[in-house]
């Protein structure tokens, strides 16, 4: 019976964690800096993955720009939530944010072809927030998300600059066979676009055009233009009562 190492579940869960807080704090970068190099080569080894350590000197010299584009991400939750106090309160509060910080730093491991060890990071963060970001998706500048327990984004998902999602939306794949993996199954968002609760947009050949509103619980298969208003049509009375009684 094969070994699988289930422990680095462990980990992974603190290494995430520490590489999240030296993002930000700058005595926690000073202090976990060995600790991140050495636990992160560990880790690739137990992956049997080659060449830690140039892909940790070349991830780490990328982290100045991932937080850079954070700071984007964070402006852009102050901005657009009303209940927002300040733009520490986005850092230190919103599970938002904390999902697309992890996201950012799942990605650029991704994007080296290092892709368990980002996995493994992604669902840490799936489990605390309810926000599942595949860290192969894309996702430009100024991303805002809203509440955001429920949300999935899939792998091949390209999603633009100043995109707003709210709770529970979905951007899926349609099933298909294992050997059309590498093809694009998650759609495409432009620049712009805000989708509402429990919307559902699927397919890797549907694209949202620029500045749409998408509406909530709205399923969509088709690509819309830019500039459109989805809606989902339902019909709610809303009926006066009568003495306390319901006409």
């Amino acid at each position: 019976m094969k070994s699988y190492n289930v422990c680095l579940k462990d980990t992974v869960k603190t290494f995430t964690k520490r590489l999240f807080y030296s993002l930000f704090d700058c005595e926690q970068e000073e202090e976990h800096g060995k600790y991140l190099e050495k636990t992160f080569l560990k880790i690739l080894s137990k992956l049997d993955i080659e060449n830690g350590e140039a892909i940790w000197e070349d991830f780490k010299n990328e982290l100045p720009k991932i937080r850079g584009k954070l700071d984007l991400d964070a402006i852009a939750f102050e901005k657009n939530d009303p209940a927002s106090h300040c733009l520490e309160e986005i850092y230190l509060a919103y599970p938002g944010f904390y999902a697309i910080s992890i996201y950012r730093l799942s990605h650029a491991l991704y994007k080296r072809n290092v892709y368990i060890l980002p996995r493994m990071m992604s669902e840490y963060i799936h489990g605390i927030t309810g926000i599942d970001i595949h860290p192969g998706a894309t996702i430009g500048d100024s991303f805002y998300i809203d509440h955001g327990t429920g949300i999935v984004i899939g792998e091949t998902s390209i999603i633009g600059k100043d995109v707003k999602i709210y709770q529970g939306v979905t951007l899926g794949g349609i099933s298909v066979a294992k050997n059309l993996a590498k093809t694009k199954r998650h759609p495409t968002i432009e620049d712009g676009v805000c989708i509402y609760a429990n919307a559902t947009i699927l397919g890797g050949d549907i694209s949202i055009g620029a500045n749409s509103i998408i509406g909530a619980n709205v399923w969509i298969t088709e690509s819309v233009p830019q500039n459109s208003l989805v809606t989902y049509q339902t019909e709610i009375k809303i009926r006066p009562k009568k003495n306390g009684i319901r006409e």
